[in-house]
């Protein structure tokens, strides 16, 4: 698209109404999970986060800081998630701040608004910073009052045409929260303070120290724990482990004592971010997209694993069902993708008589390395497969694999030394292809051997024909 397309584009789009622009950009997130469309929903959906986030490409010259949507909420930051998945506790949508800026301008707080951006282009002129924090920080405080004013539930028609005035419903739903953590601010940054940047493990030491720093009364309401323990959850090596910290509080690992607490809330996290994975997992496996996968599964594995070993769940509970659910999802979309790799491997390499040969399907170079990668992934799936329910149909494919495979490549090497020059070429990339997939089941040894096994095939033949 030129330049000028895309400057009518962005136009038209900072034009739209912001709930229009949010439902957009979750119509445009829905087409790209669903495949359809990637390329032009993934353009569009660029450029709409440009106009929703005050970046476009004219204004890229100037300094991120002088965005004064972006400082109010500069303490939201780790909270914001882009995704159409739902949101869970201590999450916010990033769609839904556009919305909330511009009706604390019209509507919520516009003098506060007024004299916000009044500061700024005083600071700005003044080429100093001196002063800007406090400006930030009092204009985020207006900002929250203003904010927890009109989400407060009361009765009467008038909140409910107020609260349709700043945006769709998932922006309603996102006000209290923008509201308490801006309100909280100081209080999550001593809390981030006070915690190393990565906890590889989440020892009782580190569950004491971390509790002693949460013991701040703002952050244990039930509306800013869940943020605060996202926030402890960013530097966890892994997440999942979040739950030892609601296992510490409640003094037991029975799943109704820690329910009890109010750092229950902490085992719903893990779970719904469990969740969140294996619809990540099974969007990228839909694609084609392996590279991230052996990591995706690891996660999965231990944040299963953990979950089932640390806490006492009672398969009939709330928890317990949605831990089954979570393993049948992550087995399901692994399966049929296990089980549709040894016959893709089969059609490329399947014997085929000399007369049949001109009428077979070209090997494609790119769809061997897909198969490849199809066949790393079985045997990742095999790492994992006994917690994530797939143990039985990986341990038995990738069995199937490596006895079809070795026995199709000797085969497969032999056949070189016989044949017209067409099958024996054909047999050739057969045979390059049935060696590239032994180098993922056997190993770089054992395919060397087998390359090399080929290379005398191919020229015993050619020694033959000569002398003859």
């Amino acid at each position: 698209m030129s330049q000028t397309s895309t400057d009518r584009l962005r136009d038209y789009l900072a034009q739209l109404p912001p709930q229009s622009q949010a439902l957009l950009m979750r119509e445009f997130e829905r087409a790209i999970e669903r495949g359809e469309d990637v390329a032009v929903a993934n353009f569009v959906l660029e450029q709409l986060r440009k106009v929703v986030r005050g970046t476009e490409e004219e204004d890229e010259g100037r300094p991120r800081t002088d965005d004064p949507a972006r400082l109010l909420f500069r303490p939201l930051e780790p909270f914001l998630v882009e995704s159409n998945f739902p949101v869970r506790a201590g999450q916010v949508r990033r769609a839904s701040l556009l919305p909330v800026w511009q009706w604390l301008g019209r509507d919520g707080a516009p003098d506060a608004t007024r004299a916000f951006e009044a500061a700024l282009a005083e600071i700005r002129q003044s080429g100093s910073s001196a002063g800007l924090e406090g400006v930030i920080r009092k204009f985020q405080l207006a900002a929250a009052d203003a904010i927890v004013k009109v989400a407060t539930p009361v009765s009467g028609d008038d909140r409910h045409r107020t609260l349709a005035r700043i945006g769709p419903p998932n922006v309603v739903e996102d006000l209290l929260s923008i509201g308490g953590v801006l309100r909280a601010r100081e209080a999550l940054d001593t809390l981030g303070s006070r915690m190393p940047s990565q906890l590889r493990v989440f020892s009782e030491a580190q569950i004491a120290s971390v509790g002693t720093a949460l013991n701040v009364p703002s952050l244990q309401t039930p509306q800013l724990l869940p943020f605060a323990l996202s926030l402890i959850m960013q530097r966890l090596a892994s997440p999942w482990q979040i739950i030892r910290l609601a296992i510490k509080m409640a003094a037991s690992d029975d799943e109704i004592r820690v329910a009890a607490t109010p750092y229950g809330v902490a085992v719903t996290i893990a779970l719904h971010d469990l969740s969140f994975l294996t619809a990540c997992l099974r969007t990228d496996i839909r694609r084609g997209h392996f590279d991230n996968v052996g990591e995706q599964l690891k996660a999965l594995h231990d944040g299963v694993r953990g979950l089932r070993t640390e806490l006492d769940l009672r398969n009939d509970s709330v928890w317990g069902r949605q831990l089954t659910s979570i393993r049948a999802d992550i087995s399901n979309s692994l399966q049929s993708e296990i089980e549709s790799v040894p016959g893709r491997v089969r059609r490329i390499l399947r014997q085929r008589a000399d007369k049949d040969i001109a009428s077979a399907p070209k090997i494609d170079d790119s769809e061997v390395e897909e198969i490849a990668a199809l066949i790393d992934f079985v045997a990742v799936c095999r790492t994992y497969a006994s917690e994530l329910a797939i143990n039985e149909v990986t341990l038995r494919t990738y069995s199937d694999l490596q006895h079809y495979v070795e026995r199709s490549t000797e085969s497969l090497v032999q056949a070189l030394r016989g044949g017209d020059t067409r099958a024996r070429a054909y047999r050739q990339m057969q045979a390059k292809a049935a060696i590239r997939f032994c180098e993922s089941l056997f190993g770089h040894d054992y395919a060397s051997l087998m390359s090399r096994a080929a290379e005398n095939a191919m020229t015993g033949e050619r020694k033959t024909t000569k002398a003859g």
